[in-house]
């Protein structure tokens, strides 16, 4: 952690200088871009949120698990605030009675291709990573992106940008460095993680009418995370987990919990496609977790592939600052068919997290830029999960989305 903090400061303390020397704080939109005229900067405000409310109807052999109903499955607010080449975004979320700070980061831009940002935000591992719930096409990112995917975390990131690439490398702490407060020596024994994204594009994929072809890799290496033994914190552990893929009955279908551990490595290769309005997008996950006192190393894997079609609207477009197919525009229809299976379970090193396939069809409406229908319906089995016997959940959906 000491050696996070000095970064931080770095980045911090010329902000401050830069913000109090300059008394223009007319509003503009803020551009994470850094297009805003570097010789006379403005300091720049935007409010955002967004509220998600779900409903769905539950069809199981094991229906007491799932419980019909509504939920408000996800409502935030926050600023967005701009200053020359600075930006920085903050917001807090509420769902399921809970109240936590989510984005809370602070990005420097060099120039349109290089950028570093550091604080909480989404970290770069694979095609999902940058893609918050109002961007995914799926009504839930596939079960086996939410295993391996690290979300929201403590870091700082470098970015470099063109035409024909895209690279993101990033250090970040464990999760529990935002939500416990560690005292020597766990302060010290903090765990990391080393994350890095490729990407090459075609270069005219920005063209009207051209094919988009999107191609990445993402490797990770990470430390052991805190893992409590009677009691006792010695960071030797790691927890992949994930839901059945809805938020109104939060259910775990898959868990592994790998104890005696030294460090993980986990890679995913990414492909996204799209010519006029039809578009793919796959991945697949591999982890290996290697084991103290002789353990044979535990390995997972798992992969999805979403097939994204245009019924009513016009063509894919490419979002080139994230490497990553842009949702339709206003008054598009989209259908989206997704299949992804995942295994927790290596009996090789005697862990059974159990296996999971899932298969989904959402359809999209895209009222506006603000407001998006989804109604999907889903079809998850989970089995092979040591003390657990199988499960199925047929889930029908219907989602709500407004974006401010």
């Amino acid at each position: 952690m000491r050696h996070f903090l000095l970064p931080l400061l770095l980045v911090l303390f010329p902000l401050g200088i830069s913000a109090n020397n300059d008394k223009d704080t007319s509003a503009s939109s803020l551009s994470t871009g850094a297009n805003q005229t570097v010789n006379n900067p403005k300091f720049s405000v935007t409010p955002n949120g967004r509220l998600l409310i779900d409903g769905a109807l539950y069809a199981s052999p094991q229906k007491y698990m799932f419980s019909d109903g509504m939920a408000i499955s996800e409502a935030r607010v926050g600023v967005k605030m701009g200053y020359g080449k600075w930006s920085s975004w903050i917001d807090v979320g509420f769902a399921y009675g809970k109240i936590g700070l989510r984005n809370m980061w602070i990005q420097y831009d060099f120039n349109s291709h290089n950028s570093i940002r550091v604080g909480n935000f989404l970290m770069p591992f694979g095609y999902q990573s940058p893609l918050t719930a109002n961007n995914k096409p799926t009504f839930e990112q596939p079960l086996v992106s939410a295993l391996y995917t690290p979300g929201l975390q403590l870091g700082l990131m470098y970015t470099f940008r063109n035409q024909s690439f895209y690279s993101a490398t990033a250090v970040h702490m464990e999760s529990s460095a935002l939500t416990n407060v560690m005292n020597y020596p766990q302060f010290t024994q903090q765990g990391y993680s080393l994350l890095t994204r490729f990407v090459w594009r075609n270069r005219n994929a920005l063209q009207s009418g051209a094919p988009i072809i999107n191609a990445g890799i993402s490797l990770g290496f990470s430390s052991p995370d805190r893992h409590l033994v009677n009691d006792e914190d010695i960071h030797d552990g790691f927890t992949n987990s994930a839901n059945f893929p809805t938020k109104v009955s939060n259910v775990t279908a898959i868990s592994a919990t790998v104890a005696n551990a030294k460090n993980r490595f986990k890679l995913t290769p990414e492909l996204a496609l799209a010519y006029g309005r039809i578009g793919l997008e796959s991945q697949y996950f591999f982890q290996t977790i290697a084991r103290r006192k002789g353990l044979p190393c535990f390995n997972s894997q798992g992969a999805y592939v979403t097939l994204r079609g245009i019924l009513i609207g016009s063509d894919y477009t490419y979002d080139e600052a994230n490497a990553q197919l842009v949702n339709p525009k206003k008054n598009a229809l989209e259908l989206v068919l997704d299949y992804n299976y995942a295994s927790l379970s290596d009996s090789h090193a005697g862990i059974y997290g159990g296996r999971a396939n899932s298969f989904n069809a959402t359809l999209n409406y895209y009222f506006n830029q603000y407001i998006t229908a989804r109604l999907n319906y889903s079809y998850t089995h989970a089995w092979d999960r040591a003390g657990f016997d199988p499960i199925t959940q047929n889930a029908f959906q219907l989602r709500l989305m407004v974006l401010f």
